[in-house]
């Protein structure tokens, strides 16, 4: 028996399978140029617009996304690739039914295997764990849902040689924006993204926890008035809305996203 191969398979048996995905090596610059024309400085989405003049350069980026790669990239390459093929996938979710008024009045939109990504077919829910298991908070402020309340969508692809600075960028943004965080130093009090709440695992791993990402991120001046006091903080409603740059998803109620988020409930046990 040969060495080097047979070393190669006992690698590869101990080496975890997230770990071991090959993606392709993929030229950003298409998904930079349509973020570019479609976002506006709001950070919100010309679906229709999109869905007219740009659907076919959407489609032909996310084909390659979803080509076999050869070799794993570096940590920033992954990261920076998995959070563009997310939001990628999401915006082309949206155009594929659009016009709706919420990302949640379609079929199974986080959960269902329908995008190709490395030759694998994974669903949203499988991306985001993927980029949560890197362990950075940070990626919770770049990851775009499609709603209202979602962090900012930024005008430009992510990638590795600039990721770092893209990301701090980010969330630095989200926190400064009153309708998505608010800030009352005065009072100590907060009222922040729910986003928050639903992670706060990962936000308690954040040296100094929740309190700490806040201190480092949110703007200077919430901390230099508060000195060494914690926040008081409260979470705020999340708005499903669509992120559209049309009022359409404006009136997207809470009553109409229970009932869409039963009828995929049913749906799911459905298929199961």
């Amino acid at each position: 028996m040969k060495i080097i191969p047979a070393l190669f398979v006992v690698i590869s048996l101990i080496t975890p399978a997230s770990q071991r995905w090959a993606f392709p090596n993929i030229d950003q610059s298409p998904w930079d140029a349509l973020l570019k024309q479609f976002v506006n400085a709001r950070r919100r989405v010309d679906y229709a617009g999109l869905k007219k003049d740009g659907s076919q350069r959407l489609n032909e980026y996310i084909a390659s996304l979803g080509r076999p790669g050869t070799l794993p990239p570096s940590l920033n390459e992954k990261k920076a690739l998995l959070i563009n093929a997310y939001n990628a996938f999401t915006i082309q979710w949206v155009v594929k039914n659009y016009p709706i008024k919420s990302i949640w009045s379609t079929d199974s939109p986080f959960t269902a295997a329908r995008h190709r990504l490395g030759g694998k077919m994974v669903s949203l829910d499988e991306i985001e764990s993927q980029l949560r298991a890197m362990g950075d908070q940070r990626i919770h402020a770049s990851l775009v849902c499609a709603a209202r309340s979602c962090p900012p969508l930024r005008r430009e692809a992510y990638v590795a040689g600039r990721l770092d600075e893209q990301l701090d960028d980010n969330v630095r943004e989200w926190l400064a924006n009153p309708s998505l965080n608010r800030f009352d130093p005065s009072q100590g009090k907060a009222e922040i993204s729910p986003i928050f709440k639903w992670y706060g695992k990962d936000f308690d791993a954040y040296p100094g926890g929740l309190q700490g990402f806040l201190r480092k991120y949110a703007p200077q001046h919430v901390f230099e008035e508060l000195g060494d006091r914690r926040l008081d903080v409260i979470f705020m409603e999340y708005d499903w809305g669509l992120n559209d740059q049309s009022d359409l998803g404006g009136n997207y109620s809470r009553i109409q996203y229970a009932i869409d988020w039963i009828l995929n409930w049913f749906r799911s046990v459905g298929g199961s």
